[in-house]
């Protein structure tokens, strides 16, 4: 395979410097009938979350008489990616990221409040361009949040990389491909607590510690852009009666 060049002059190939975020947008409640939803458009990422319950537990065998048990279902609509997990279904790569993704919302909703019930989230990708799995959980949590569900904190996610010696932020999918390392990171910001860390690819202990610094830095900025999401329809409100 012909090696792709993915830095020139310093800059990243879609004119990037190494700590630069793509341009994140975020649309709260866009589906009326779920109990609360979220669009976010992260690049050339386009993703919906849509969110329901607390309600029965279903079948009766998955309920917890303690706490609420989060279901969660990511997939990739066919048309969303040319390569193969595009493709339509859960195949392992959508289980996989269904599962982490439910671990990282178990540690943020009081689930205690809710006994016997579940809280199902989904989260489609219909337009990839790499890094789904944290736009996903940046945009389920803002759908939770819409929804009233009580959270302990608004957790954020974001991938880092290396490309050669350089450590960078935001992988996009041919950075992805290519790069030699990628790390999807959830951070909870109240604490800046880790909720997930997954790694493809090598990194030092210095490159690591650099990629971590780069996700918590810009977490004030995705943090503002799920925050300003929420608060928007509530202004459109506050405006129609002023």
């Amino acid at each position: 395979m012909d090696k792709v060049e993915l830095m020139i002059d310093g800059k990243r190939i879609d004119g990037r410097t190494a700590d630069q975020l793509r341009p994140i947008s975020i649309v709260a409640n866009p589906i009326r009938n779920a109990a609360g939803s979220a669009y976010i458009e992260w690049g050339a990422n386009k993703i919906f979350a849509a969110v329901y319950g607390p309600k029965e537990a279903l079948p009766k065998h998955t309920s917890d008489p303690e706490k609420a048990v989060i279901k969660c279902r990511y997939t990739m609509a066919p048309f969303s990616s040319v390569e193969e997990h595009g493709k339509p279904g859960m195949n392992r790569r959508a289980i996989e990221i269904s599962k982490v993704t439910a671990e990282v919302f178990e540690n943020v909703i009081l689930l205690n409040k809710f006994p016997g019930s579940e809280i199902d989230i989904y989260i489609e990708v219909m337009q990839s361009d790499g890094g789904t799995r944290a736009a996903g959980i940046t945009c389920a949590a803002v759908a939770l949040a819409a929804s009233g569900i009580p959270m302990r904190d608004l957790p954020y996610a974001v991938s880092a990389g290396k490309v050669g010696d350089t450590v960078i932020l935001d992988l996009n999918k041919i950075e992805d491909n290519y790069s030699d390392a990628d790390v999807p990171v959830a951070i909870c910001p109240r604490k800046k607590e880790v909720s997930l860390l997954q790694m493809d690819g090598n990194l030092t202990k210095d490159e690591f510690d650099t990629a971590l610094n780069m996700i918590i830095n810009s977490g004030s900025y995705i943090s503002q852009l799920q925050i300003d999401a929420l608060k928007k329809p509530y202004e459109k409100i506050e405006e129609r009666y002023l």
